[in-house]
C-alpha cells in the first residue's frame, strides 16, 4: 500500500477548506469517501471528486476500503466517533480538542491502543518548520536564557447566534477553540509542563461560554508563560519568547497558511533585528506524517500521551476559570 485511503466524517468547513485539499496535495494519502448526517455528502463528494458518499457515519466506518478517518465533528462528538472508528479498525486523525476533559481523552487513547489503530490529534500548526527553527535559535543561546513566553490567538466573531463555538453543550468556548493552540505551543516550544495555572475569563452571559481567557503559567523549569485567547479581538496568532539577550517573535504562529504557507520569525537583540521566512505546508505535512505512521507502523511525533497532557492543562485552565472569574 502506497497511499492511505481516508474517509471524512462530516462536511464541516475545516474539512472542505483545509484537510480535504491537504490530503489531495499529500503524496501518500487520498480521500476515498465522505459521510454526512445532514444530507450534504453527495454534494461535497461531487465538488472534490470523492468516489463514495455516505448518508451516515456508520456506513463509512463499515467500508473496507477506508483505512483511516478524519474527524472534524463538533467537540462534544469527538470521543464517541473516535471510539466507534477505532472499534471498526480505522486509524484516526481527530480535530482538536480530542475530547472535553482528560478522562474522555484517556479513554479514547486507550481504546485506540486496544484496537491497534493509530491516533493523532490534529494540531496542524506544529508541523510547520518555523517552530523547529525557533527551538534551534533558543538552543543556540542567541537570545540568552529564556525568561518568559507569551502566546495569543484571537479573532472577532460576528454571528454568535449561529456559531457552534458559542454552544456550551457542544464544547464551545475560546479555550477549547483557540486557547488550546496557545497552551500547546507554550508546552511545545518551552519543552516543559505548567506547574501552576491561573486563568480568568470573560463569560458570555447569554451563551455561558468563555468568549475570552487570560492565563498565567509557572512552568516546571521556572519560566513564566502567559496566554490570551479571544472571540472579541481582531485576528492575531503569534507567540513571543523572551530571553536575557533578546526576543523571538513568531507573528504567524498558527495560521501561516493565510500567508501562502510562509512563516515569519523575528529575532530582536536590541541593536540587531533579523527576520527569517520559513515556508511549509502545515496541513499537508500533518497528513503525510500521519499517513507515514500508518504505513510504517510507527508512533506519531505527537502521541496520545501528549494529547492527554495538553488536555490536563486545559482542564486546569477551566478549573481556574471557575474559581477566579466573576
Amino acid at each position: 500500500m502506497s497511499k492511505i485511503r481516508f474517509g471524512i466524517l462530516s462536511t464541516a468547513n475545516i474539512a472542505q477548506k483545509a484537510l480535504i485539499p491537504a490530503i489531495e496535495r499529500a503524496e501518500n494519502a487520498e480521500v476515498v469517501a465522505i459521510a454526512s448526517g445532514s444530507g450534504k455528502a453527495k454534494e461535497v463528494a461531487e465538488k472534490f471528486h470523492i468516489e463514495k458518499a455516505y448518508e451516515s457515519y456508520e456506513e463509512l466506518l463499515d467500508d473496507p476500503n477506508v483505512d483511516a478517518v478524519y474527524i472534524p465533528l463538533p467537540n462534544h462528538l469527538h470521543k464517541e466517533w473516535v471510539v466507534k472508528a477505532a472499534e471498526k479498525g480505522k486509524h484516526v486523525l481527530c480535530e482538536k480538542p480530542a475530547a472535553l476533559d482528560v478522562k474522555e481523552t484517556e479513554e479514547l487513547v486507550s481504546i485506540c491502543r486496544e484496537n491497534n489503530v493509530k491516533f493523532m490529534e490534529a494540531f496542524m500548526y506544529q508541523f510547520h518548520s518555523q517552530h523547529n527553527r525557533v527551538k534551534e535559535i533558543i538552543a543556540s543561546g542567541e537570545i540568552g536564557e529564556v525568561q518568559m513566553m507569551e502566546a495569543t490567538f484571537s479573532f472577532f466573531m460576528n454571528d454568535r447566534e449561529n456559531n457552534i463555538r458559542m454552544d456550551s453543550t457542544k464544547g464551545g468556548g475560546s479555550i477549547y477553540d483557540i486557547g488550546c493552540y496557545c497552551i500547546h505551543s507554550i508546552r511545545n516550544i518551552l519543552q516543559t509542563e505548567p506547574e501552576h495555572v491561573y486563568v480568568e475569563a470573560d463569560i458570555d452571559p447569554k451563551f455561558n461560554v468563555d468568549e475570552a481567557a487570560y492565563g498565567i503559567f509557572t512552568m516546571k523549569n521556572g519560566v513564566r508563560a502567559m496566554f490570551n485567547c479571544s472571540f472579541n479581538s481582531p485576528m492575531r496568532n503569534e507567540y513571543i519568547v523572551k530571553g536575557t539577550k533578546g526576543f523571538i517573535t513568531v507573528p504567524r504562529a498558527y495560521r501561516p497558511d493565510n500567508h501562502g504557507h510562509e512563516g515569519l520569525i523575528i529575532v530582536d537583540k536590541g541593536n540587531e533585528v533579523r527576520e527569517e521566512k520559513v515556508v511549509s505546508d502545515q496541513y499537508k505535512m500533518e497528513v503525510e506524517h500521519f499517513s507515514q505512521v500508518i504505513l510504517n507502523d510507527t508512533e506519531p511525533s505527537y502521541t496520545g500521551e501528549d494529547t492527554i497532557q495538553n488536555m490536563n492543562v486545559i482542564d486546569a485552565c477551566y478549573e481556574s476559570v471557575k474559581a477566579n472569574s466573576k
